[in-house]
């Protein structure tokens, strides 16, 4: 991904509700594949 998509990317998740800590987290994930880093879905947040 060059940066013009990142950023379109780090702005969708902002308008889509996403926290700063999710975007950064999943980022993390994409790049490492840490899975501590994996999103979480809305079934296992509760």
């Amino acid at each position: 991904m060059n940066m013009q998509e990142v950023s379109r990317l780090i702005l969708g998740l902002r308008s889509a509700g996403w926290s700063e800590k999710e975007i950064n987290d999943f980022i993390l994930f994409i790049e490492s594949g840490d899975e501590q880093y994996r999103p979480k879905g809305k079934e296992e947040d509760d």
